[in-house]
């Protein structure tokens, strides 16, 4: 099946969600919500059937499972802000390799990204192999209403500074228990309960930051930094420079074709 993106233009700017998802029983075939995120389409540009309730689930057609996370591989990745002031850079700065996520925390199909790539791409970093590099878009929140997006990318901005394992703990949390899209219930206080799930990471300092939204203006800018990147939606990777093309959206969310396009360009074994 042919996929294509159509842009969702709100704010006057195309920015939309890369819907995909490997259904195994559909034989790896995709079937999406149509929300805020963005709406997908055949190539014959008939609307994909909607999915009921919840994002979909990535799995592989030949019957794969995501593997979960390790924790411990998690605690080891440090993160840090590039001096671009959007960035945020997790596991070796030196690493020959990068992969570089562009998300918005509200997008279930993010979520559906994270199951399946998550821990190889973790994996990865913490042997060195790539670096991770992360812009946290929240454009959802105005399409969709609400603040989740931004409160989100503030604590995740907050956990930054908690020291190594943090924020690659904490995004993972976000991500395992997102809530629907729909509800915006990224709240302060949901936000601080994900957070004292992660060793070290709840504290005055972090409490503060999350409550009065310390990281507004690196909220702000990395939403801007998401625009001008040419980013047609999120998820959106690039291995090094290169954007994974249209062709291989449906890739992205299956462990195993992800794994096949990350070996295509010379990362893993």
């Amino acid at each position: 099946m042919v996929v294509r993106v159509v842009r969702n233009a709100a704010r006057g700017t195309a920015r939309t969600s890369a819907r995909a998802a490997a259904g195994g029983a559909l034989a790896g075939l995709l079937a999406l919500a149509v929300t805020g995120c963005g709406l997908l389409t055949t190539g014959s540009g008939t609307p994909a059937a909607p999915a009921a309730g919840s994002p979909p689930a990535a799995s592989s057609a030949a019957g794969a499972v995501p593997v979960k996370p390790d924790p411990a591989v998690l605690a080891a990745l440090p993160a840090r802000l590039e001096a671009d002031g959007t960035t945020v850079t997790v596991g070796d700065p030196a690493a020959p390799r990068t992969v570089h996520i562009y998300e918005d925390p509200r997008c279930p199909v993010c979520k559906a990204f994270e199951t399946a790539a998550g821990p190889q791409l973790a994996a990865l970093a913490e042997a060195g192999d790539v670096k991770l590099r992360y812009t946290l878009a929240s454009f959802l929140d105005e399409n969709l209403k609400g603040s989740g997006s931004k409160r989100a990318a503030n604590a995740l901005r907050a956990s930054v500074e908690a020291g190594t394992g943090a924020f690659a703990t904490y995004h993972e949390l976000l991500y395992a228990n997102q809530p629907q899209e729909q509800v915006d219930g990224f709240t302060d206080a949901y936000l601080l309960e994900l957070a004292g799930k992660v060793r070290g990471l709840r504290g005055a300092a972090f409490d503060t930051a999350v409550r009065r939204q310390s990281y507004a203006r690196f909220v702000t800018a990395s939403e801007e930094a998401f625009v001008k990147s040419g980013a047609t939606g999120t998820p959106y990777v690039k291995i090094d420079d290169t954007a994974v093309s249209q062709d291989d959206l449906q890739k992205l969310f299956d462990p195993v074709s992800f794994a096949a396009l990350l070996r295509g360009a010379g990362i893993g074994g």
